[in-house]
């Protein structure tokens, strides 16, 4: 069984990586500023990482300013990768999105396309697992898109979410597994016009805002294609839908 570091694993995400792996017989470590680690500073990094033998990377920017983004992922990714060679990791698994490797104008995607080319170039055996946009995002999806009108305005590209439990499963599986030195697409069952998803979700938790397909909406600050996040072939799908999801996963008080 091996000694395994998830940055960012107080987190969505991380916590369940750590729960899994831990499950499985793994020594897990949730390594976050929550506990005393901070990858932008690198305090604490070089502690958390003695013996370990994988590093899971699931952390994400405090900010989505795109300077802050950009700043948090290479600066962040950098100091991990340097802590990494430096203790004998011997696999680096980070999560990622899936599109970033399209042309795009997303800030986010941008820096997240920054961070990847950082862990491919550093010589370390890797492993990038590409998800698409999470169930559990649909609330702030919502927010973000709210119209002069009071209605939420978005474009009509496809998506093909997923639930974060699952997305936990695809890292924690990487993680156990030997480096890919690749990447890997993850992504839901069902594919969705953006304002189909969102519509759909605020209808059943009783949420009155009206959706509205708008080709002039943006995404995270940016207008996509219509493909643009949605998995290639070969992706591995797994089977959680988002009428399963929902009853199971009330929004956040």
């Amino acid at each position: 069984m091996a000694k395994i570091v998830v940055i960012g694993g107080t987190g969505l995400i991380g916590s369940k990586v750590v729960s899994k792996l831990t499950a499985h017989g793994h020594e897990a470590i949730a390594a976050s500023p929550n506990t005393g680690v901070d990858t932008v500073t690198g305090e604490g990094l070089a502690e958390v990482l003695v013996g370990a033998d994988v590093v899971v990377d699931v952390s994400n920017s405090p900010s989505f300013e795109e300077k802050d983004v950009l700043e948090f992922f290479t600066t962040s990714t950098r100091n991990l990768l340097a802590a990494e060679a430096a203790a004998g990791v011997g696999h680096h698994v980070a999560l990622t999105i899936v599109g970033t490797d399209r042309p795009q104008n997303i800030p986010y995607f941008r820096a997240k396309t920054a961070q990847e080319k950082l862990i491919r170039e550093s010589g370390m055996p890797y492993s990038l697992v590409h998800a698409t946009q999470f169930f559990e995002f649909l609330g702030s999806i919502a927010d973000i898109s709210v119209g002069a009108d009071g209605a939420v305005h978005l474009p009509g590209a496809l998506i093909q979410p997923i639930a974060a439990e699952d997305v936990a499963t695809a890292v924690a599986r990487a993680a156990a597994g030997e480096p890919l030195n690749g990447d890997r697409e993850i992504a839901g069952p069902e594919e969705f016009t953006m304002d189909e998803f969102v519509r759909r979700g605020l209808a059943f938790r009783g949420d009155s805002r009206t959706v509205v397909q708008d080709p002039d909406a943006q995404y995270y600050g940016a207008h996509i294609d219509e493909r643009t996040l949605i998995p290639v072939d070969g992706a591995v799908i797994f089977e959680t839908t988002f009428e399963e999801w929902l009853p199971a996963n009330p929004p956040r008080g």
